[in-house]
């Protein structure tokens, strides 16, 4: 059986295709099955798939219906026992992550994650994720699809992405199989990939509608704690706007960051 598939979605974006492509070819362990599935993509994006067609186990390109029915759509195809999701725009961090991955996978846990560099069109910063995640971590962070490896199976036995959400569907998929199923997981301390913030997640605007789909989910499998991440959600807020409007006075700014380094610098370590 094969031990990994790898997924990439793609639709109008060549120009990611091609980075991603050549990624995933460039990785020195390469008993994987990899998986292309492109939306009908007209900006050339079909003419990339066929270059590299020889190199690809499973291709579609064929309209679907959004994100993550493309993404569903390589979970069914799929022959692997695990799956990471590689996205049109994104990289492997090295040519070496899937060779450092491959022998940690074992049958005790059902999903792996690693850390990320978050690539702006300037600029580049890393993610890092704590090794126990909790209900608390998932109120305003998730993990990251590209960074992940999760075991088919799961999708199976709890509930593929769902195709209604836009932005929260992975969200939904890790805070459900790990505060609610209590689904073994398990941090790898290394960075797995480079996670294209050009997408649809990261865009300002879409802010609200992730807002909205999370809220959905946590009223759907997490009654008990809806005015909690309401509160949450309103104090995280609040927190935001007090510091732009400090960040708007440059003067206050750095008193408030000299402050902050001096009580880091001077607070006595407790010992344990």
């Amino acid at each position: 059986m094969t031990k990994i598939s790898i997924i990439t979605i793609n639709y109008n974006d060549k120009i990611g295709l091609s980075k991603t492509i050549n990624s995933v070819l460039n990785q020195s362990w390469q008993k994987f099955e990899f998986i292309v599935i492109d939306g009908g993509s007209n900006d050339g994006g079909l003419e990339v798939i066929e270059q590299f067609k020889d190199k690809i186990d499973y291709w579609v390109s064929e309209p679907d219906k959004g994100v993550y029915n493309a993404m569903n759509k390589g979970i069914k195809v799929a022959k692997g026992e695990y799956l990471i999701f590689m996205n049109s725009g994104d990289t492997f961090y090295d040519d070496q992550v899937l060779e450092k991955i491959e022998n940690q996978l074992t049958d005790e846990f059902d999903i792996y994650y690693g850390d990320y560099y978050r690539v702006y069109s300037n600029s580049t910063k890393k993610r890092t994720f704590p090794e126990k995640l909790s209900f608390s971590f998932f109120y305003s962070s998730s993990l990251s699809h590209q960074s992940s490896v999760i075991r088919r199976k799961l999708f199976f036995d709890i509930f593929l992405y769902n195709e209604e959400y836009k932005i929260a569907s992975d969200w939904e998929f890790f805070i459900y199989a790990i505060c609610h199923k209590n689904v073994p997981y398990k941090y790898l301390n290394l960075t797995i990939s480079n996670f294209d913030f050009s997408g649809i997640s990261s865009i300002g605007k879409f802010k609200d509608l992730d807002k909205e789909e999370r809220a959905k989910t946590i009223n759907k499998y997490f009654p008990l704690f809806v005015d909690d991440y309401t509160q949450v959600s309103e104090l995280n807020s609040k927190r935001f706007k007090q510091i732009f409007h400090i960040q708007n006075y440059s003067k206050a700014w750095k008193f408030l960051k000299m402050m902050i380094s001096f009580t880091l610098l001077f607070v006595p370590k407790i010992k344990k």
